[in-house]
């Protein structure tokens, strides 16, 4: 059962940043034995929920006879959006029993998913509720994974993810003639957290010093929708040259003149995660007004060699 849980997980957290506004979802479809027949994930919005994709597998591969668990990193849904409810999809299945690794949290849908499985008979139970040593970390994983959700759809603004480098002397400034100062695996990390954002914030004075890109190149890219790349600038500095090489980056790009404005557009827009990139000034601004969720460190190793530190510190409750 953990083994399930953690391939459907893995396959959420392939599509994260890419299925905005709904939540990145992964689900495992399991043989009485526990053997892992499907697994699929929800890829972008309009399509398959991760339910009726790995049900949608059994049933191609001739194993739908052989189907009796379902795992599901978040809640079936049991409403209708742009996709018929997934409760229909498990109750049109063979499958009896559902291990579901997070609550739905939205206040629109009340969350009323399981109930409708437990109702209809089907045994229904939560990652936290597994007999295994990884249940508590399975629990908390399936929380972070929809912590973007949550705070979009329960608090009215994306969740915020502030990355910070430091050089070994404490600096943020890259040497003469560098753009970065980090390990390769400190790159593929910072990318992975470009990957999962929706909307990149930054202010004029950082793109007026370095010109960054802010596009995904370390790691794979599954999103098709632009990201945002939202610019504090209430002086109108940025250069129409540099926003102009950002929409053909693939940008969807805005200026705005403060904090509170830009995070209300960006929730009103359907961000759910926003990756906080910028300057020491900006990065205060932030602290100073609590804004943030989840802080990234990344120290760069005094010995030439040796692996960057990397901190994360979130306030997701365990």
């Amino acid at each position: 059962m953990a083994d399930g849980f953690r391939q459907a997980l893995t396959a959420a957290e392939a599509f994260a940043g890419a299925t905005a506004p709904n939540p990145p979802v992964g689900c495992a479809v399991l043989d009485a034995r526990g053997v892992v027949l499907a697994c699929a994930a929800h890829q972008q919005a309009g399509g398959l929920h991760a339910e009726a994709a790995a049900l949608a597998v059994c049933r191609e591969t001739g194993l739908i006879d052989r189907v009796h668990t379902l795992i599901v990193t978040l809640e079936p849904c049991n409403h209708h959006g742009r996709t018929p409810p997934c409760v229909e999809a498990i109750l049109a299945s063979p499958v009896q029993a559902v291990w579901i690794g997070a609550r739905d949290p939205n206040p629109a849908v009340a969350g009323e998913g399981g109930a409708r499985l437990a109702r209809a008979g089907l045994e229904v139970a939560f990652a936290g509720d597994l007999d295994h040593r990884d249940a508590t970390g399975l629990s908390r994983q399936a929380a972070r994974l929809i912590a973007p959700f949550v705070t979009w759809s329960v608090h009215g603004r994306p969740w915020l993810t502030v990355k910070q480098a430091l050089t070994a002397e404490g600096g943020m400034a890259p040497p003469a003639g560098a753009r970065t100062f980090t390990s390769q695996a400190s790159l593929a990390l910072a990318h992975q957290l470009r990957r999962r954002a929706d909307a990149i914030v930054t202010g004029s004075g950082t793109i007026l010093a370095d010109a960054p890109l802010f596009t995904v190149r370390h790691v794979p890219d599954p999103r098709r929708a632009p990201r945002r790349l939202a610019v504090l600038d209430r002086r109108r500095r940025t250069p129409a040259a540099y926003l102009d090489a950002a929409r053909r980056h693939g940008f969807e790009v805005s200026l705005h003149d403060d904090i509170p404005a830009l995070l209300a557009d960006l929730a009103a827009s359907g961000v759910l995660e926003a990756l906080v990139e910028c300057g020491p000034t900006l990065l205060d601004a932030f602290r100073a007004a609590d804004l943030w969720d989840e802080h990234v460190t990344i120290r760069q190793s005094p010995r030439p060699g040796e692996p960057d530190t990397v901190e994360i510190l979130n306030r997701l409750a365990a």
